[in-house]
């Protein structure tokens, strides 16, 4: 059983979970993922640890409720259990030490970038880490990275808390200026990763993406989660999720995520209202 021991709002639309899965949490290396079902009715969807407590048992992860099946993982309580797990999969991060290494998080990505991020400083790498939200409402683990990072730079769109801009704004500043960097880890949005791609590419400057298309089964059987990497199709679920950045085709990346959003939709849709139906039934 996958019990919920902890549950948490800490923005809208996103929950932190402590769920009981000891062998998961005992294998869990950085940069790892795991595929679940919240009910028996759900479709498989992709999460990211961002950490865990192998005394404890425990995986944490970060969701935002934004599709049919993130939006049932969120309405389930503490004390009640995910139906099925799958994991830890995927390749881990590489953890060694490299010197000065830039951390960038946006959005939910932020639980992404910060297991790699503390592993990392675990290993002894200095940590500057940027970290992303469209407001103040939506920053998350600002706690969290404070406790790894030599510095931390939060930044939002609106200008509602710490400096006004995106992530990338953040970083041309800091590469334009005397800083030394030994590699950049950026997970987030994929126009945000590309942009960071993009900027570091310049530099000739090692940068890490960690992807996360349309995945089904997360061992590469489904082949949903194909990406162009060097001019070869690789499946992210088995050869990533983490990837050079400076490899990663993300136009046809962004193309292959868009094409399922007209049927995640309309699934949602039909949901509602069979559960509309039921409710006046």
């Amino acid at each position: 059983m996958y019990e919920i021991l902890e549950k948490k709002k800490i923005a809208p639309d996103i929950f932190r979970f402590e769920v009981f899965a000891p062998l998961v949490a005992d294998k869990f290396q950085a940069g790892q993922f795991i595929v679940l079902r919240p009910l028996e009715s759900s479709e498989r969807i992709p999460l990211t640890i961002m950490q865990s407590n192998r005394e404890k048992g425990t995986i944490t992860l970060i969701v935002k409720a934004i599709g049919l099946s993130t939006k049932q993982l969120a309405g389930l309580a503490e004390g009640e259990a995910i139906c099925d797990l799958l994991g830890p999969l995927g390749q881990p991060s590489e953890i060694q030490k490299f010197g000065k290494v830039l951390v960038i998080g946006g959005g939910v990505g932020t639980a992404v970038s910060f297991a790699v991020a503390k592993s990392l400083r675990e290993a002894g790498n200095k940590i500057v880490s940027i970290i992303g939200a469209r407001n103040k409402e939506l920053m998350i683990l600002e706690d969290e990275f404070r406790l790894i990072s030599d510095k931390l730079f939060l930044l939002t769109d609106d200008g509602s808390y710490g400096e006004k801009g995106f992530v990338t704004e953040k970083l041309k500043v800091l590469l334009a200026e005397e800083h030394k960097f030994d590699r950049v880890i950026a997970a987030g949005p994929l126009p945000m990763m590309r942009a960071v791609v993009e900027m570091t590419r310049e530099m000739h400057l090692p940068t890490i993406v960690s992807l996360n298309p349309i995945m089904v089964d997360g061992i590469g059987m489904c082949g949903g989660c194909r990406a162009i990497i060097d001019g070869e199709i690789k499946f992210v679920c088995v050869d990533g999720p983490e990837f050079d950045g400076h490899l990663v085709d993300f136009d046809s990346l962004m193309i292959r995520n868009a094409a399922y959003r007209d049927i995640e939709s309309r699934k949602e849709h039909e949901c509602q209202i069979d559960l509309k139906i039921a409710l006046n039934n």
